[in-house]
């Protein structure tokens, strides 16, 4: 039916606005699936430790770009698009986007040679829609310190890579204006859900 995909920084509400639209899909009767990024299926939450492990330092960042990808054509084979076929609305915890901002951008790999691996990968599989939640780099840091838990590998990078990462993001706005609706993430979680059962219904027709 229809593939949502949720991007942004570390703690921007993505995950939050996600659970939230699955719950007001699924309370409308709506066939409902949420998966995120790296991981859905076994194997690909075994290739979501190894991203994510902190021990893993030396990580050359096509390494990283290939084990995503690699996650990624698992997730859409095995659940994804069996999912689409069976007329549910898919809705992503990440997807193709943040492969072309963390690796493209902000690893300075290129953002047409990482679509191109991914787009190859999945089969050309795009979301129909996709929701950036944008929020300063400070205030995720903020909100990462307040979460009590240690930090994954990429969390860890330094504030400029997080900077790159949200700068990349509003410049894929930019890019797909007709896909990508970007959000203030610094708004409470009420307004942000108002934002995004906004736009479920201007851009595609979805009423939550």
């Amino acid at each position: 039916m229809y593939f949502i995909t949720f991007e942004g920084i570390d703690q921007s509400g993505k995950s939050t606005q996600l659970e939230l639209l699955a719950a007001a899909a699924t309370k409308a009767g709506i066939d409902t699936l949420s998966v995120r990024e790296p991981g859905g299926t076994p194997l690909g939450e075994q290739i979501r430790e190894i991203l994510l492990g902190p021990e893993h330092t030396t990580m050359d960042a096509w390494t990283e770009a290939l084990l995503y990808a690699a996650a990624r054509v698992q997730l859409v084979k095995e659940v994804i698009k069996p999912a689409l076929m069976q007329g549910k609305i898919v809705l992503s915890d990440r997807y193709i986007d943040s492969s072309l901002v963390y690796q493209g951008m902000a690893r300075d790999l290129g953002v047409d040679r990482i679509l191109d691996l991914n787009l190859g990968a999945t089969g050309g599989l795009m979301p129909d829609l996709t929701f950036v939640f944008h929020l300063d780099v400070a205030a995720s840091r903020e909100r990462l310190a307040g979460r009590g838990t240690a930090e994954d590998r990429i969390e860890g990078e330094p504030l400029d890579f997080h900077q790159k990462v949200e700068d990349g993001y509003r410049k894929l706005e930019e890019m797909y204006p007709g896909r990508i609706v970007g959000i203030d993430g610094g708004q409470s979680v009420e307004e942000v859900q108002g934002d995004v059962a906004a736009a479920c219904k201007e851009q595609i027709g979805l009423e939550v």
